[in-house]
């Protein structure tokens, strides 16, 4: 029997999963309530904003991945805001610039978090926006217990927002200072931000229609103005180490609609996964599992040096692929079915040495793509002097903890089920938006300013994001729902879970509990997009006979501590009963369920 930190929750009702207790229970109270998984996520999702505004906001962006019952079938909603019309490689090299910078207002893109919460509620909730939006405004109006790690990001950089970014002094600290641990901590500029959607909403009496005019409120009404004026009137330092304004308008919010779309899927020991397409990097989790099923992890032991070497090995070919070939497929072809299939993976395969880590950045050799990597591979780490900071979210001064955003997992009695992974907004990345409380997300940051390249920046396109929400269905019908922050990690700490479920016979909380890896032998998505070859981290609590294997094989092993890697959460349907679960790391990741 797997040792579990706490219980796998088993219901009937419903269940859900988050990384903030706060918003599982507010989640969980919208599905007693008589609300449905759609209801109960996005009320997780508004109040994740409040409670946890280091690693998400409400100017941030939103992948879903979801079973809808009365369809009976998956889709994706892409909440991922593209960037301003303004926004080209020229004209940011005309500015002296040679990588977006990671903070500031420069690197804005179009806040989607907002547009795509209204669109699910408007095709798929049945529960009235004000009693969606009642939790959120609840903890931002009276306040909610700051957490550690917000506290210790707003604290490293409170002279910053004094001298800087005033605005976020404003927002941020307390006569002065930053909040304390365990502090209650209110946020009432949001409160009355979304307060005033809400009056202009009840302008109509039709649920569907209040989402609607909350939308207009917000990308072409009063919302837009205020992030069109600031960004057009105010220049603020950022990691460039010069003073920027930002390119961001009114136009390219009211041009911007969240879209639905077709999930990217894979069949995998007799389930199927579905992920977000190639604007994401999620269906690299698809290419991991592609590579895996050559392997008989079956016959691994979870916590042993092979099974943690191949996975390893997988990923490292998986990365290099996203990086060649993945980005926004408006713009770029991305040839995911060639990359998932069986003839190509085969050859990939060959190219892991079960006994010797690679040191290598070998994507597949398709089109230019060696030509690609080469320039990505000239690029990757190049940094700019000046500013602080990057744009994930570090905790100084506390030993560096990366956690770029937030996740969220619900189930519910009619067989709907959600996975989402808000992000972006982080308080620390970008100064409030005077008048509205928050700051827009700086996802620009993850193009390479490299003509040329899949994720080459250019104007009204999607950022290759890190966020990736996964959902499994076995049938036909939903199965599982899971994932985790963590950037670059997600994809790494996520295929853990699953493989430990398939493969190791662990429930998912047990998954959940189990000793975690990672590698970096990657370009970083985020500022400056440092590549550590070959590097990898492994918790304490592997026992000392895998670590000094791994080693003996060549990887450049870090041992991290005992509870430091990954902070999955999973909800799921077995034998027609709901499961919860959620990762003891960081002590605030709760399952709620009936």
């Amino acid at each position: 029997m797997s040792f579990t930190t706490r219980p796998e929750l088993i219901g009937t009702f419903g269940m859900v999963a988050s990384t903030h207790w706060l918003a599982s229970a507010s989640a969980m109270a919208v599905l007693e309530k008589g609300g449905n998984a759609f209801d109960a996520a996005a009320a997780a999702g508004f109040v994740l904003q409040i409670v946890e505004p280091h690693l998400n906001g409400p100017g941030g962006e939103l992948p879903v991945v979801f079973y809808s019952a009365r369809e009976e079938r998956v889709r994706v909603l892409c909440g991922q805001g593209v960037t301003p019309a303004r926004m080209t490689i020229e004209r940011m090299r005309k500015m002296g610039l040679d990588v977006v910078p990671g903070t500031g207002l420069l690197p804005a893109v179009v806040p989607g978090a907002f547009g795509a919460w209204m669109v699910l509620l408007r095709d798929y909730g049945q529960l009235p926006l004000e009693e969606v939006l009642s939790y959120a405004i609840g903890y931002a109006e009276n306040g909610y217990p700051v957490l550690p790690r917000m506290a210790s990001s707003i604290l490293a950089i409170q002279d910053f927002f004094r001298t800087e970014w005033t605005t976020s002094a404003e927002q941020w600290l307390r006569n002065g200072e930053a909040p304390m641990p365990n502090q209650l901590f209110a946020n009432p500029a949001i409160a009355e931000t979304y307060k005033r959607i809400l009056r202009e909403a009840n302008t109509r009496s039709d649920r569907a229609e209040q989402c609607e005019r909350a939308r207009d409120a917000f990308y072409r009404g009063f919302v837009a103005d205020a992030i069109d004026h600031y960004f057009r009137s105010t220049a603020v330092l950022d990691t460039s180490g010069l003073r920027n304004s930002g390119l961001l308008d009114a136009g390219d919010l009211a041009r911007w609609e969240p879209t639905y779309e077709d999930p990217v899927s894979y069949d995998y020991a007799g389930m199927r996964v579905h992920k977000t397409g190639p604007w994401g990097q999620g269906p690299m989790f698809l290419q991991q599992l592609a590579l895996l099923k050559g392997f008989d992890l079956g016959a691994m032991d979870p916590l042993g040096p092979d099974f943690v070497h191949t996975v390893i090995e997988c990923s490292k070919l998986a990365f290099a692929d996203r990086e060649v070939f993945y980005g926004d497929p408006a713009f770029s072809h991305v040839p995911m079915d060639m990359l998932l299939s069986d003839a190509y993976n085969d050859e990939r395969r060959r190219l892991i040495d079960p006994r010797r880590a690679s040191f290598e950045f070998r994507p597949g050799v398709l089109g230019d793509s060696e030509q690609r990597a080469a320039r990505i591979v000239a690029n990757a780490g190049r940094e700019q002097a000046g500013g602080f900071g990057q744009g994930e979210p570090t905790f100084a001064p506390l030993p560096e903890l990366r956690g770029d955003t937030v996740h969220l997992d619900v189930v519910d009695r009619w067989g709907n089920m959600v996975s989402a992974t808000p992000s972006g907004g982080w308080l620390q990345a970008s100064p409030a938006v005077p008048g509205l409380g928050f700051n827009v997300t700086t996802r620009a940051q993850m193009f390479w300013m490299e003509e040329g390249l899949p994720s080459s920046l250019g104007p009204g396109r999607r950022p290759r994001t890190t966020l990736s929400p996964t959902l499994v269905t076995r049938d036909g019908k939903p199965y599982a729902a899971f994932g985790t922050p963590g950037g670059d990690q997600q994809d790494q700490w996520s295929l853990q879970l699953f493989l430990k479920h398939v493969h190791g016979g662990m429930n998912f909380q047990a998954a959940a509990d189990a000793p975690s890896f990672q590698t970096a032998h990657f370009p970083g998505s985020f500022y400056p997009r440092a590549m550590q070859l070959g590097k990898m981290s492994a918790e304490s609590r592997f026992p000392d006979s895998t670590l000094a294997e791994l080693r003996a094989r060549g990887h450049d092993l870090t041992v991290a501590e005992p509870w430091a890697l990954g902070r999955v959460c999973a909800v799921a349907i077995r034998n027609g009963l709901m499961r919860g679960a959620a990762t003891p790391r960081q002590m605030q990741a709760y399952a709620i369920g009936r």
